[in-house]
């Protein structure tokens, strides 16, 4: 399968453009609305813009009766910037990837007379009622102990949020606040707080949640004692002791989980009731609950806990009862492969008979994640969706109508679609579910937001031709009713730097398996006929996938800016990497850096063998995952590749973190033969091109020590090497000034070698 190139024509005297548009952001073609919501009655479309063009964003709402939109909220002062915000919520925003600026968050208050907006600011919480009014500062900051995670109750008379580790209670108009919560801070302990590997691997960001009549509040206890602190020093810096200096509870692949409990607390403040259960606690009493997943809290005022077992194969749906804490096992899911998280557990509020208080359920169980309906019990109903393709998230549920509206991969998997399919309970537990029906228009990627009368959708819709683009579309058909913002024709930095979107092929990897890559091919006109240069850009882990019918993989600029410089860049997914079932993820189990390798000399091989790459200069580059495929790419196959640049790479497995690293490679104890394998410096030996390593010193993710062992076993075998450090990064460089140099410094050390 190929795509249309499309985009405009190349022009013989463009010249190379400058290495600093590399590292502009916003990317061209994403000054489009972000965080869209609708307002509580739906008369509103609110989302996050910058009119300027600048990753410093206002608070927007759009009226769509009068086709009009103006600022909701300006952020006083300058809002959020890279120098105004704590170290705490530095961190939160690398586990989110969050470059944003200006306001960067918003919610509304679900209920309540008054449409209450809360906007948390570096100098505090700040409260709007209505579109129309001021905001006013609810919660100030405090001097080394930041707000963190503030949540308004669901009727939005009240305020939650965590400060100095522990959960405190404010009425969102005025009065004081109250703390909730007592114990924590010091202690090695936290309240109401995610803990490191939740944000960052989980995918659960928040450690509590409000009940939906306001009335209590559901919050985690993280112990992390028995976790040993991994000191980061900041070299970079004139001071010395505790200024310089980070520890972080790090839980390495095969040590101690920091231990999690749940507490019920009055919102009105009172005693803790602990539910009955105890993960990370290790032994047999509590083997299946070694992780806190997702928590929910159900219509019978009851708790729904998503725990998993360690080796993540178990993944058990828990009910508590918030007065007791007794626990109920209300469904066991189970995969000899691993279980992957998701957030499409919903529930059922207005069905009768089996379907009232059901919920929906997705499993990979057919090897792809599909939608389930249970009851109240845990009985499976019926089965609604099937086939090789995924569900990948639960847009919303007309139960009045019998409907399910959710996104998915039905038409293709380098593609998102939003589809509805039918809820009900006339399919067997073994039965065929129904054929859903799509609703998005313009094939690419739809990312949908629902009204809440699940009458309307906003659909965030762009391609590899079409950057991002905002609409207001009809929920019965999926007709679009009014554009809310389209993109200025033509895109002025697109035209200038001459983007062109790669070309989409499919090939076969390395056992057959088609896989999808995508080429940056240099124009012909100005550097000639294949076959050139050639760099694969490699990122290869799980749970990503860069290769796809989307406008993010047109302004990949590394790529672009390499493809007008002559050389050709190659992107595939390989096994092992998303969107593709469980099986083709799954192939890397106690193999990383093997299989997916094996893929990605495949691809340079098919390269080769169409023409367009010179097989006797072939680069690649990556960073994280990618970077760990770089180097060991480099180290394994020296026949195929004869540089790479290592961005922030594992290096070795037993460095990095227990849920990730144990998912895919097991606990060390019992497979040390696969993690000595996947390890880099298990290849070095044999490494014969060149090697440019890159990494941030206080990386609090991959660790710059992934890097100085590499160093270590490099030095002692002779390999050659060159560097580049930065003393005051973390896992991707964020200073305007580094972000050129490395950029710089990248090129340079490709056009040499290659």
């Amino acid at each position: 399968m190929t795509s249309s190139s499309g985009g405009a024509s190349a022009d013989p005297k463009t010249a190379p453009f400058p290495v600093e548009d590399i590292v502009q952001h916003p990317l061209p073609g994403y000054i489009a609305p972000v965080s869209v919501s609708f307002s509580p009655d739906d008369k509103l479309i609110s989302f996050l813009y910058s009119p300027t063009g600048t990753l410093s964003r206002k608070l927007f709402a759009y009226d769509p009766q009068t086709r009009q939109q103006k600022v909701l909220v300006s952020p006083p002062g300058t809002g959020v910037d890279e120098g105004n915000i704590s170290t705490e919520e530095k961190l939160r925003r690398e586990r989110l990837r969050e470059r944003g600026l200006g306001i960067t968050r918003y919610e509304w208050a679900k209920g309540g007379a008054v449409p209450r907006i809360l906007v948390p600011l570096p100098g505090g919480v700040y409260v709007q009622d209505g579109p129309g009014a001021e905001p006013r500062l609810r919660v100030p900051s405090a001097p080394g102990a930041p707000i963190l995670d503030p949540q308004l109750s669901p009727d939005g008379t009240m305020l939650a949020y965590v400060q100095s580790d522990e959960l405190f209670v404010t009425p969102a108009t005025s009065g004081e606040a109250q703390q909730l919560t007592f114990g924590a801070g010091g202690q090695g302990k936290t309240h109401g707080l995610a803990e490191y590997i939740a944000q960052e691997e989980m995918e659960r960001r928040t450690g509590f949640w409000w009940s939906p009549d306001s009335s209590m509040i559901a919050f985690t206890e993280v112990d992390s004692s028995d976790v040993p602190e991994f000191r980061i020093m900041h070299q970079g810096k004139a001071a010395v002791g505790p200024e310089a200096e980070e520890n972080h509870a790090y839980p390495f692949a095969g040590h101690n989980n920091v231990r999690v409990r749940l507490g019920v607390i009055p919102a009105a403040g009172g005693d803790v009731t602990w539910m009955d259960l105890h993960c990370g606690q290790g032994g047999p009493k509590h083997a299946d609950e070694e992780y806190f997943g997702r928590c929910t809290w159900l219509p019978d005022k009851s708790l729904a806990v998503q725990v998993e077992n360690r080796r993540q194969t178990k993944l058990q749906l828990l009910k508590f009862d918030p007065a007791t804490g007794k626990q109920e096992l209300l469904l066991t899911e189970e995969n000899g492969t691993w279980i992957n998280l998701n957030d499409c557990f919903t529930t059922l509020h207005k069905g009768a008979g089996q379907l009232r208080g059901g919920f929906l359920w997705a499993s990979e169980r057919t090897g792809f994640r599909h939608l389930y309906l249970y009851d109240a019990k845990g009985g499976l109903i019926s089965q609604l969706t099937g086939g090789d393709w995924l569900v990948e998230a639960v847009a919303g549920v007309d139960e009045t109508k019998g409907l399910v509206y959710f996104t998915g991969t039905l038409d293709s998997p380098l593609e998102t679609h939003l589809y509805v399919v039918k809820l009900g309970a006339d399919s067997a537990p073994g039965g065929s579910p129904r054929a859903p029906r799509r609703l998005t228009q313009g094939r690419g990627r739809h990312a949908v937001v629902l009204d809440h009368q699940l009458q309307r959708f906003v659909d965030l819709h762009d391609s590899l031709e079409t950057p991002p683009r905002v609409a207001l579309c009809s929920l019965q058909d999926g007709r679009l009713i009014q554009p809310i913002f389209e993109q200025p024709e033509p895109i002025e930095r697109v035209r200038k730097l001459n983007l062109i979107p790669p070309e989409i092929v499919q090939i076969p990897g390395a056992d057959g398996t088609p896989l999808y890559g995508a080429v940056y091919r240099p124009d012909p006109r100005l550097h000639g006929p294949p076959p050139y240069r050639t760099v694969a850009s490699v990122y290869g882990g799980p749970h990503v996938q860069i290769v796809s019918d989307s406008w993010m993989t047109t302004v990949d600029m590394r790529a672009q800016y390499l493809r007008s410089r002559g050389i050709l860049v190659w992107k595939l997914d390989n096994r092992g990497s998303s969107r593709r079932g469980l099986a083709f993820e799954g192939a890397i189990k106690h193999r990383m850096g093997s299989i997916d390798v094996d893929d990605q000399v495949a691809g340079v091989h098919w390269l080769v063998s169409q023409g367009l790459a010179d097989s006797e200069r072939v680069g690649i580059y990556g960073w994280s995952y990618g970077g760990y495929m770089a180097a060991m790419s480099l180290a394994k196959h020296p026949e195929v590749f004869k540089a790479a640049v290592a961005g922030a790479p594992v290096t070795a497995w037993d460095g990095y973190d227990t849920h990730y690293t144990e998912r895919y490679m097991g606990h060390p104890s019992e497979y040390k033969d696969a993690y000595e394998a996947s390890s880099v410096m298990s290849h070095v030996e044999s490494m014969r091109g060149r090697l440019m390593l890159v990494h941030g010193m206080i990386d609090e993710n991959v660790h710059f020590r992934h890097t100085a062992r590499l160093i270590n076993a490099l030095n002692a075998a002779a390999k050659d090497y060159e560097l580049l450090v930065f003393p005051d990064e973390r896992h991707m460089p964020r200073g305007l000034k580094d972000r050129i140099h490395m950029e710089e410094r990248i090129f340079n050390f490709l056009q040499r070698n290659l």
